[in-house]
């Protein structure tokens, strides 16, 4: 791993535990300063404690967020006290995910629960968090998508799966939605597929997998200037590869957006 990190501002998104932890510790380790977003604020802070704890690090590379994707005001509030902290930020990762729960289940806001904790609500930080990303050339979003979009849907007349619900077709549908935003050409942004980890997730893909550790290393990698990235690369660990037919055409990026747009109550 390059220097070219040192002294890069980076926020990752459920950085408490499993590749997003590891990314940040990575990432602090080659100098950077480190955003971590947790649910809450204490597991946020637990994880950064937890953390200078294990390496020895200066305090100030590393701070604390909460918000609960579950619910869109949050996610404002998350991106407004970032943008007040630190109004330029290099690389924003989309990494926070839940596997969709076995009963239908919606959010306050109205959206199926895994559909806006994995997607809406990275949809909606990165465009709060554009002009932060764009403040200087160069900055970038990196999406911790999944092999599983390829097997995925967006039900665009029932994007909240209320008329046949399986949560292996939610998840998949959430991590498609995912891949596809990438392409969004407003903000640089890749996807990458960081393996199968031991983490929390592990259940929706196998019985093992590798470390977590092990998959945050693809995903910091994506996050190194020295590393030229192409707008809606989509990788497969350390290789791109070519995504979902779906997630590279423009209709339906466009028409992503449009219904992102409507679900999150935000206009571009």
């Amino acid at each position: 791993m390059s220097s070219s990190l040192s002294g890069r501002t980076l926020l990752v998104t459920g950085a408490t535990s499993g590749i997003g932890y590891e990314t940040a510790r990575l990432l602090a380790e080659h100098g950077a300063t480190v955003l971590m977003h947790g649910r809450t604020a204490e597991e946020a802070h637990a994880a950064v404690d937890r953390l200078l704890t294990r390496s020895g690090m200066p305090a100030e590379r590393l701070c604390a967020y909460g918000a609960d994707f579950a619910r869109l005001e949050e996610v404002e509030r998350l991106a407004a006290r970032v943008t007040a902290a630190h109004p330029h930020l290099d690389v924003l990762v989309n990494n926070a995910a839940m596997a969709a729960p076995e009963r239908h289940t919606v959010t306050a806001d109205g959206n199926e629960i895994a559909f806006q904790v994995n997607f809406l609500a990275h949809y909606l930080l990165t465009h709060l968090l554009e002009p932060a990303l764009t403040s200087t050339p160069g900055g970038r979003v990196v999406n911790v998508s999944s092999a599983l979009h390829r097997t995925g849907s967006i039900q665009w007349n029932d994007p909240n799966r209320a008329r046949r619900y399986s949560r292996l077709a939610a998840y998949a549908q959430s991590q498609l939605a995912l891949t596809v935003f990438a392409a969004d050409p407003r903000v640089t942004a890749v996807s990458v597929h960081p393996g199968i980890c031991d983490t929390s997730l592990l259940p929706l893909y196998s019985h093992e997998g590798a470390s977590p550790a092990e998959g945050a290393a693809h995903v910091v990698r994506l996050c190194d200037p020295a590393v030229e990235i192409v707008n809606g690369a989509y990788y497969d660990r350390d290789q791109r590869v070519t995504p979902a037919p779906a997630a590279t055409e423009e209709r339906t990026v466009k028409r992503l957006n449009k219904l992102a747009d409507l679900l999150v109550g935000h206009t571009a």
